[in-house]
């Protein structure tokens, strides 16, 4: 199954992933940056699997980031 990588301490919070895909996002009151809902943390990377019906979304939110620290592999 391809995982989405989100490599939170390079996020601007720009909220672009959030206003895509609310369901997978949020924007943290603390720092004012986006987190993988639902990921797995290792160090300041989150890790979750997708199911492939998302891809078309998944594809747009990985595009959209203006600073690229969204990664589908």
């Amino acid at each position: 199954m391809p995982k989405l990588i989100q490599y939170r301490d390079k996020c601007i919070g720009c909220g672009i992933c959030h206003q895509l895909q609310p369901a997978w996002w949020r924007m943290s009151k603390r720092d004012g940056k986006a987190t993988l809902v639902k990921g797995e943390k290792k160090n300041q990377t989150y890790v979750r699997e997708i199911p492939l019906i998302e891809e078309e979304l998944i594809r747009r939110v990985v595009r959209d980031c203006p600073v690229h620290i969204i990664k589908w592999v």
